[in-house]
């Protein structure tokens, strides 16, 4: 990984884990001007995520379905590093637990 160039350059990482590390060294780095942005283009069924503070700029891209995982891994490190704090350990993600299905639908009682 080579440090992205002020003035728009931008680096592709390829590995999700180096992504994820330099996206956090990043926020942690600069937390008021780090921001990301994630697009979608359906055409080509391409999502990419950029994460940038202006001076660096860090690319990732697939087209595999089962990246949209990893795109909850991003917002989930993000959103606790910028209401924690950019100096707060970052918890490892539990996984999510299975929603209960309600069991029918019971009308009201007492109505006539």
């Amino acid at each position: 990984l080579e440090g992205g160039r002020r003035g728009g350059g931008m680096v592709y990482v390829e590995d999700w884990d180096e992504f994820l590390s330099s996206c956090e060294a990043l926020f942690r780095q600069n937390p008021l001007a780090t921001r990301y942005v994630t697009k979608y283009r359906h055409c080509d069924g391409k999502l990419v995520l950029k994460v940038t503070d202006d001076s660096t700029c860090l690319k990732f891209k697939t087209d595999q379905l089962q990246d949209l995982k990893k795109l909850e891994k991003l917002n989930n490190l993000m959103f606790q590093l910028a209401t924690k704090g950019a100096d707060t350990a970052i918890e490892p993600l539990a996984a999510p637990a299975p929603s209960p299905s309600p069991a029918g639908k019971k009308g009201r009682a007492g109505r006539t």
